[in-house]
């Protein structure tokens, strides 16, 4: 089963997304901490260890986890619940970055086209899974996925109203090897 949770929570003037999921393949329930599109922070527990840990379970568990991030950031005490390795700075984690290529141009007639390159220290990244999510106003969030190219490129596209892009956003995740980057990404009309 595939779940998780996204919320966003104000901290004084500064707006955080808190994003967990079940990262099956590492067996670990992980709560990622945004800030203008940047992670700042996780926190991860690991069932590896737990025989016979179910589903129900598992999203208890990141429930609880994902509910402590929340009441951390609205504490002012979100430092106290990341995870910190003795001498390791989250600055020093080696990540992905996501670049939007076409930002300036990503809308023709009814369609919004986003072209993203995945990149590892300014090395194209080939095969990363970009997971998309398009929130906009009273309709369900729609979800897709891309694979990156051997460019470490990616492309989607799907059909929206330009009525709707000042309170739309898309969250995307690219994943490769272990290793991670989310950006959101708020829209609005073109001038």
């Amino acid at each position: 089963m595939i779940f998780g949770f996204n919320t966003d929570v104000k901290h004084g003037d500064t707006i955080y997304h808190v994003q967990s999921e079940a990262r099956e393949g590492e067996q670990l329930l992980q709560t990622q901490v945004f800030m203008r599109g940047r992670c700042i922070g996780k926190k991860a527990v690991s069932y590896a260890a737990t025989p016979g840990y179910g589903d129900s379970q598992k999203e208890q568990q990141l429930r609880d986890q994902h509910r402590l991030v929340l009441e951390a950031i609205r504490e002012g005490n979100l430092e106290a619940v990341l995870d910190r390795t003795e001498g390791e700075s989250l600055a020093a984690i080696k990540q992905l970055e996501l670049h939007w290529e076409n930002a300036d141009s990503v809308r023709s007639d009814h369609n919004l086209t986003m072209r993203l390159r995945v990149t590892e220290n300014d090395t194209a990244v080939p095969s990363a899974r970009l997971t998309f999510r398009f929130s906009r106003p009273e309709a369900a969030p729609f979800y897709t996925q891309a694979i990156s190219d051997s460019a470490g490129r990616a492309e989607i596209s799907f059909e929206i109203d330009e009525s709707s892009l000042p309170d739309s956003s898309i969250l995307i995740q690219a994943t490769h090897a272990g290793r991670t980057v989310t950006r959101k990404f708020a829209l609005r009309k073109s001038d």
